[in-house]
């Protein structure tokens, strides 16, 4: 693990949590590529507001990543790399987009909580990550809803 802040916070919860000891070292992530909604979204899962996250298929396979897994470690990050808390995976559904409801938006924990937020947020964000490819986001794409829980904090 390059960053410092996570191996560091990694290190304290082994520490708390030593029948975790044997894993391999956590990804690290920061949702979203903007300051403020990663600062945001880093807050909400550290509060355990934000339990849940969504990736478009299309765009993992697009940049070769592999889909997560239940009981994968993430060290989550603010926009700096400053390590705030540990989540697990404890889900992962595909689904299209369009099946997406209103239990979704509410575990990601996001504005106001309602799907018509999470639609807009989303398709923005996957028309964005998708342009980047030559392709657009579609009603029917399938989406990687992935449920966690919030291990461990600063």
């Amino acid at each position: 693990m390059e960053n410092a802040s996570a191996r560091n916070l990694w290190g304290d919860f082994l520490d708390a949590h030593l029948e975790f000891a044997s894993e391999d070292a956590p990804k690290v992530i920061r949702f979203y590529d903007n300051e403020i909604d990663a600062n945001r979204s880093a807050d909400l899962t550290c509060k355990e507001t934000k339990r849940a996250t969504t990736h478009s298929l299309k765009g993992m396979q697009l940049r070769n990543e592999p889909l997560p897994k239940i009981g994968d470690f993430y060290v989550v990050t603010d926009w700096e790399g400053n390590a705030l808390c540990i989540i697990r995976t404890t889900a992962v559904k595909l689904l299209p987009y369009f099946s997406v409801r209103e239990e979704h938006a509410r575990l990601e924990g996001e504005g106001d909580k309602s799907l018509d937020y999470w639609k807009k947020a989303h398709w923005d964000q996957f028309a964005q990550e998708l342009t980047q490819f030559g392709k657009t986001p579609k009603e029917s794409m399938i989406v990687v809803f992935e449920e966690f829980e919030m291990l461990y904090k600063k």
